[in-house]
């Protein structure tokens, strides 16, 4: 008897048909998200009218989407046509520490209309963000300033739910001023400052970025101790620091625009300081591993890549650093850390 053949085994074809359709709950999910049900639902179940009164929706469509994420944990149906909060559907509210929200909506707008152009991105070379949209990534949020408030929202969301594991895994103990190169509304270096009260911060980002970071330092507790830099990091980044961090920066661009970056750390960085990488190192082979797909993502969206041990040793090499060890985390990201040379 084949593997398929066993009582209660699931076909294969049942498998990859769930792999090929998974795109149909990436944008149901953006759907709710983009209308804000999580938070129309957080206090009580609401009807299907409320809630589309509220949105704007039509109420037997939206029905039918919720109905749906529902049956897989996002949301539940508590009474027919009334819909409630659930664990997984209270990461959509707004504004929670824990909010999920901006990362269900930039996946689920430019961003995914970008992988309708992966293939040709596979085949010719050119990133499949600037196919679909004549401009890169980064250029097209310069010029729509809504979608950019939303990517950084996400940005600081998904680095909130991991700086604890990173301030867990790393001594920063050693260090009086750290600085966050691209470190967008300062999550990390937020919960580094909180975990070193003798240390000082240095928020490096573009000037506009910089600027609205310095409302949420100051909530997060460390805005007396840490001041914000607006500027360039391809021209130049602060100097004389003891640590240098680069989380979620680097695989966002090629080899030789991240060397530019990491020159210009090596440049403004005295003999004793350590640079820290912080992003998905990839694992040699077939191992399932998150970053993989984000490496894919990584191509579409900006040409970019995730990239392994090996190819971290490779720009170090060629930007006046030394790989000293690469830390994993509980979150799955690893800390690379390098030294100057």
């Amino acid at each position: 008897m084949t593997e398929n053949n066993r009582a209660g085994a699931v076909p294969l074809s049942s498998i990859l048909l769930q792999m090929i359709t998974g795109y149909w709950v990436t944008q149901s999910l953006y759907v709710a998200a983009k209308l804000g049900i999580a938070d129309l639902v957080a206090d009580a179940p609401k009807t299907i009218e409320e809630l589309a009164a509220k949105t704007g929706a039509k109420a037997p469509l939206l029905k039918r989407v919720l109905r749906t994420i529902a049956s897989i944990g996002v949301f539940t149906e508590t009474q027919p046509g009334i819909f409630g909060i659930t664990p997984l559907a209270a990461l959509l509210r707004s504004g929670t520490p824990d909010s999920m929200r901006p990362q269900a909506i930039m996946h689920g707008e430019e961003q995914y209309r970008a992988w309708a152009d992966v293939l040709h991105n596979v085949q010719t070379g050119e990133t499949a963000f600037e196919k679909e949209f004549g401009t890169s990534y980064f250029g097209y949020l310069a010029k729509h300033p809504e979608a950019d408030r939303v990517f950084n929202e996400a940005q600081a969301g998904y680095t909130k739910q991991v700086a604890h594991a990173v301030v867990d895994a790393y001594d920063f103990s050693p260090f009086k001023t750290v600085i966050d190169i691209g470190a967008g509304y300062g999550p990390l270096l937020s919960a580094i400052l909180r975990s070193q009260p003798e240390a000082r911060g240095i928020l490096f980002d573009q000037p506009h970025v910089a600027e609205a970071a310095g409302k949420r330092l100051a909530e997060a507790g460390v805005g007396d101790r840490c001041g914000t830099v607006g500027g360039d990091f391809f021209v130049e980044v602060p100097a004389d620091g003891d640590v240098y961090i680069l989380s979620l920066l680097l695989h966002d661009w090629d080899d030789e625009r991240s060397i530019e970056i990491l020159r210009n750390c090596r440049r403004a960085m005295p003999a004793h300081g350590k640079l820290l990488i912080v992003e998905l190192v990839l694992p040699e082979g077939e191992e399932p591993f998150f970053g993989k797909w984000l490496d894919l993502h990584m191509l579409v969206l900006l040409g970019a890549q995730e990239r392994t041990a090996d190819e971290f040793k490779t720009l170090f090499a060629a930007s006046g650093f030394a790989l000293e060890r690469v830390l994993p985390t509980a979150s799955g990201l690893s800390i690379v850390e390098a030294r100057p040379i």
